[in-house]
């Protein structure tokens, strides 16, 4: 089973019925979508640590110290001690993918040190992990009404507070996700 469309830039809300604790409530932003499988970075998990610890890690020092309160997000079970960035098209960085016109995906510490300095995107998500999903996994899961699909919306990504990007995200399609059932019935 194939889509006809790539999810690329969309963005999958978890249904209620949705059992794993990894994406229970979480908003997917999907990176890669292709034949192969999907890669995506959850947009709505703060962690329980904020950015200032990876600035530790790198022996970095912030400029201003509010940087170091910034959100860090958990963006998936696979590869937990991997960074990414979500940003606007901002700098030249040494690992960048541009996704699309106001997305791009920074990998490289450069942009880290660049965010504590102040020489950094304004608009930024830091993620460690990712989620990814083999081919047609992510299909069926859709099929499944494990994930709903919407579209990506820059202020869904860099403006909406966390807490509520999965009820606003549903209702970009017109759905009142706190109203949806996790039970699963059968006509």
């Amino acid at each position: 089973m194939a889509l006809n469309m790539s999810l690329a830039n969309h963005l999958l809300i978890a249904m209620p019925s949705l059992n794993d604790p990894n994406f229970k409530r979480a908003v997917v932003y999907v990176c890669e979508h292709h034949a192969q499988g999907a890669v995506g970075l959850m947009i709505n998990r703060p962690m329980q640590y904020p950015l200032g610890i990876v600035f530790d890690q790198l022996q970095i020092q912030p400029k201003r110290s509010e940087r170091s309160l910034m959100p860090l997000l958990f963006g998936g079970p696979m590869q937990p001690d991997r960074g990414f960035v979500i940003h606007r098209p901002f700098g030249d960085w040494r690992s960048s993918l541009l996704l699309r016109d106001d997305v791009t995906v920074t990998t490289s510490n450069d942009i880290i040190r660049a965010i504590a300095e102040e020489h950094g995107p304004k608009d930024v998500l830091v993620t460690l992990g990712y989620t990814a999903w083999g081919e047609n996994q992510i299909e069926k899961e859709i099929m499944e009404n494990s994930w709903l699909v919407c579209p990506s919306t820059p202020e869904l990504l860099y403006d909406v507070p966390f807490e509520e990007r999965w009820e606003y995200a549903g209702l970009t399609i017109g759905v009142k996700m706190s109203e949806l059932t996790s039970s699963v019935g059968h006509a």
